[in-house]
């Protein structure tokens, strides 16, 4: 019988997610393929400690999925084109929708918290306000019955 790996732990998730921001943030500004970056990534930091899997998840399936994910939160940004985001902030909102939309096993509290604390801490003055008010919209429908489970 084989053994289960063992359960990844949030810390080891709030890292992939970290990295994935990086790796997302530079694939957006530089135009790189996400295998490279993701193995610059891999080599240049201590993954010991990184759901690597759900870093590799998200870092990949960010680009593919892209229009999908873009058209869950774009209706969302106030009049905003996706465009105009600073690149911070538009990777987190990539990320957070991909995670509400494709990752159900990961609760939509745990998404929208992880996004408003990588925003506080990468991100612009309050754009952890604005990442916070798109993301829970993106539950409301994303999320829905969770969301009414939950109330």
């Amino acid at each position: 019988m084989m053994d289960k790996p063992p359960a990844m732990s949030p810390a080891a998730r709030r890292r992939a997610r970290h990295y994935a921001m990086q790796g997302l943030y530079q694939w957006h500004m530089a135009g790189a393929n996400v295998s490279t970056i993701e193995a610059e990534l891999r080599t240049d930091n201590d993954m010991a400690k990184v759901d690597v899997a759900y870093f590799h998840d998200l870092l990949h399936g960010v680009p593919k999925h892209l229009s999908e994910v873009e058209a869950v939160f774009a209706p969302h940004l106030q009049g905003r084109g996706a465009h105009e985001l600073d690149p911070v902030t538009q990777a987190l909102l990539r990320l957070g929708s991909y995670e509400l939309k494709y990752r159900l096993d990961v609760p939509y509290k745990v998404v929208i918290n992880e996004a408003v604390a990588l925003a506080k801490k990468f991100g612009a003055a309050d754009s952890h306000k604005f990442v916070n008010g798109v993301l829970d919209r993106v539950a409301d429908r994303e999320r829905a019955v969770e969301k009414k489970a939950n109330q």
